[in-house]
């Protein structure tokens, strides 16, 4: 029997999230997303190229490994992940859930949690949300701008969201406003309009025809900065009047 560990929320812990609005997909559609964006994000760094599956029930049964990833074993895994009320049968318009982690230990660790094909009108959005090493040595090399840029590119690529972050928890909880605040690293869908021009250090740059990714700053983000956090007030100010700020919170 294995019992999967669930990291504490630190003060200082990173997440990458994507997140996008009702869109109805079959486990096997969700499992070619997942597929792209294991392979993708494997690239990214070592400690993200070793998932296995979370058990359900949670905590309950073997280790099975999801790399390399397999199509089959992956839409049965989505497919198993249906929403359900305990005991009933599937709501399918719920979606499908599939978690992983990996062999991380403490705050040196990573998970990731997929929620793909919900279209119901009022239900909880469509996510990919890959929590990160607080500390150690995998988040010495995976929260730098480069590499967390290429994380939610990956995102961006595989998922196709309306948006999506790489930001610490402090640094969303700099403000109470409505929204969400640019992250370290957001990028934004190509549907939601222009990103106007924006000031020094942020870089700019476009993923594919998908949409654009935004950095902040090269160097690791801070709240404790105080350059940091004008910087992102300013940005979220110029990114509010294009009218490209999401309205969905983290």
């Amino acid at each position: 029997m294995t019992t999967q560990p669930t990291p504490a929320l630190h003060p200082d812990s990173y997440h990458a999230g994507a997140y996008w609005g009702p869109r109805k997909e079959s486990p096997e559609e969700c499992a070619h997303r997942a597929e792209a964006f294991l392979n993708l994000l494997a690239a990214c760094d070592p400690l993200l190229a070793h998932w296995n599956k979370i058990p359900k029930p949670r905590g309950k049964g073997r280790k099975t490994p999801l790399m390399p990833p397999s199509l089959p074993a992956l839409t049965e895994a989505f497919r198993r992940g249906v929403n359900r009320e305990p005991g009933g049968p599937p709501i399918e318009d719920l979606g499908f859930r599939v978690g992983a982690y990996n062999d991380g230990a403490g705050q040196d660790f990573a998970s990731v949690n997929m929620k793909c094909g919900s279209y119901a009108e009022f239900s909880i959005a469509n996510s990919c949300v890959l929590s990160l090493p607080a500390k150690g040595e995998n988040a010495e090399r995976i929260l730098t701008a480069t590499v967390l840029a290429e994380v939610v590119r990956s995102m961006a690529l595989a998922w196709e969201p309306d948006w999506a972050v790489a930001m610490s928890h402090t640094h969303r909880e700099l403000d109470g406003k409505a929204g969400v605040w640019p992250g370290w690293v957001t990028y934004l869908a190509r549907q939601r309009g222009t990103v106007p021009p924006l000031p020094a250090p942020v870089r700019i740059k476009q993923v594919e025809d998908k949409g654009t990714l935004i950095v902040l700053t090269p160097e690791r983000f801070s709240v404790a900065n105080p350059d940091h956090v004008a910087l992102t007030r300013r940005v979220r100010d110029l990114l509010d009047r294009a009218g490209l700020m999401p309205l969905t919170t983290v």
